[in-house]
């Protein structure tokens, strides 16, 4: 392999850990992005209500000031003016009023002896002008009010904020009491506006760096909360493989080390009835395993016994009595029921201890059904449909076992003829075996693999034993197979049987798997040795 296609492999492995990692760390970006997003809240909603407070305390203030000003040079100035003054007196007087403190522009409407209206403006002619004066403000500013008790002056001094060219201004006007000049002021507010743009700018800092600051608490949070978490996690994943004898290291007396405490009580209590159960598994196969071969002792004796009296049976000479053929037949057929039994029993516990081991060889699946019905007799009652040359690489002893079971069972429980098909694809070879009788009962699919099982409650003694489905599972699992059953549409039951071209990867695995668990029972006995 080139270093280019290794690179692209490193890669892709770093990419998928990455994206392990975040789904491990879900709750902490949850726990992170929930800090941050109260953070933000909490900081917008600060720096928001500071800004709305220093912005109208600047501009209170600046406009306070500036109007002050403007009303006390309207009643100093404007008000020492004559009733109907010349355009020049207006003039001089506006320059002065904008000379004031607060250095705003002043226009000075008036009405001279003549009647006609004249200007003055402390900008000249191109200075602050009427039409820059809102009409609004200019209305409010002309109305003449009401004179109460509450309300002593004819007129008042009106303003208004308004914008142009995005420079904020303050506008206001007022008339002299007792008759003469109306004025109007302009004032910019274009420094409180850079002010409070740069008090703007420090909460928007301010308002980022108390984020950060959140996520990176909720990050120490996360840590120190989530850390025992992720313990506790690997040790559920260890106890889950098989690994009783994980425990977590407690420390503290808060609700995670009560946790941690009920964990480790609940995998101590798993530890142990696991193990008594395995022992109880063990001494349960152990006692069918040696039941198994006491019987198989006087099995034999029985065995040659009874074929000895069934020579008798056969013979024409009528070497048994009339009277007592029918208990000789049933004494014979009980033994070969009960050495199949026996037979079946030992292959089970085989099964069960996992000594269960494949001779594998390279079968004609055709020819290899043909050999299995022929040996049985059945060649009248089984139609074969199967092309020769379908090569698999099983274990012929086992493939046979299967085969007779499934074969047996279809002539026993179904209807001739059983038609047995075979296909295959480029991984397995499929074979169906099917009956023409009434089906299987839907609520007895579910188990017709148990060990055991018959379909009839009525009916506990049959010829079966009720393994032969069970061990044909068992021999199909072992070579990486399987078997399911199911009705046909057409009638009659359906048994189909996979299994792998070539069993050798699958065998070699269970060899290395057996080896490694090998490993760790005599590391385990070795380390309950040391300790």
């Amino acid at each position: 392999m080139s270093k280019r296609h290794e690179g692209d492999r490193g890669e892709a492995a770093e990419r998928k850990g990455v994206f392990s990692r975040l789904r491990l760390t879900s709750l902490r970006l949850r726990l992170v992005v929930v800090f941050a997003l109260v953070a933000l809240t909490a900081a917008v909603s600060a720096s928001g209500i500071a800004y709305w407070l220093n912005r109208e305390a600047v501009l209170t203030r600046a406009q306070d000031a500036v109007l002050r000003d403007f009303q006390q040079e309207m009643q100093n100035r404007a008000g020492a003016l004559p009733e109907h003054p010349s355009q020049d007196e207006l003039q001089h007087t506006a320059g002065q009023m904008a000379n004031s403190s607060q250095r705003f522009s002043v226009l000075l409407v008036a009405t001279d002896a003549s009647g006609k209206t004249v200007y003055g403006s402390s900008g000249g002619l191109n200075g602050f002008s009427l039409q820059e004066v809102p009409t609004s403000l200019r209305t409010a500013v002309d109305r003449q009010q009401k004179l109460t008790g509450a309300n002593k002056s004819p007129y008042h001094l009106y303003w208004q904020r308004i914008v142009e060219d995005g420079t904020p201004y303050l506008v206001a006007g007022t008339r002299v009491i007792g008759g003469g000049p109306t004025g109007y002021m302009l004032k910019s507010l274009e420094p409180e506006a850079k002010d409070l743009n740069s008090l703007a700018w420090s909460l928007g800092i301010a308002t980022g760096l108390a984020l950060i600051g959140a996520a990176l608490l909720a990050q120490a949070a996360a840590t120190t909360v989530l850390k025992p978490v992720q313990r506790l996690g690997v040790a559920a994943r260890r106890l889950g493989e098989g690994k009783l004898d994980t425990r977590l290291r407690v420390s503290g007396t808060d609700e995670l080390a009560d946790l941690s405490r009920t964990f480790n009580k609940a995998a101590e209590a798993l530890e142990k009835r696991v193990a008594d159960m395995a022992a109880r598994d063990e001494a349960s196969r152990r006692f069918v395993a040696d039941m198994s071969h006491e019987l198989r002792t006087p099995l034999t004796a029985i065995t040659a016994v009874t074929e000895v009296l069934e020579e008798e049976l056969e013979a024409e000479s009528g070497g048994i009595d009339p009277m007592v053929e029918p208990a000789v037949r049933l004494v014979v057929s009980e033994t070969r029921r009960l050495n199949n039994l026996v037979e079946n029993l030992m292959e089970v516990t085989r099964f069960d201890a996992g000594t269960a081991r494949l001779v594998l060889d390279d079968v004609d699946v055709a020819d290899q059904i043909t050999a299995c019905i022929d040996a049985r007799a059945w060649l009248d009652a089984v139609d074969l449909d199967a092309e020769r040359g379908i090569h698999a690489r099983l274990d012929p002893r086992r493939l046979d076992v299967i085969l007779a079971n499934l074969i047996g069972n279809a002539l026993k429980h179904g209807g001739s003829p059983v038609r047995v098909s075979v296909r295959e694809t480029d991984s397995e070879v499929v074979i169906q075996v099917r009956d023409h009788g009434p089906g299987i009962p839907e609520e007895v699919l579910p188990h017709v693999f148990d060990r055991f099982y018959k379909a009839s409650a009525s009916r506990p003694r049959s010829e079966g034993s009720g393994l032969g489905l069970s061990i044909a599972q068992e021999n199909a699992h072992i070579h990486g197979g399987g078997i399911t059953a199911a009705n046909s549409e057409e009638g009659g039951a359906v048994f189909t049987l996979r299994l792998p071209r070539d069993a050798s990867e699958l065998a070699r695995q269970e060899e290395q798997s057996r080896e490694q668990a090998r490993g760790e029972t005599k590391g385990r006995e070795q380390e309950g040795d040391a300790r």
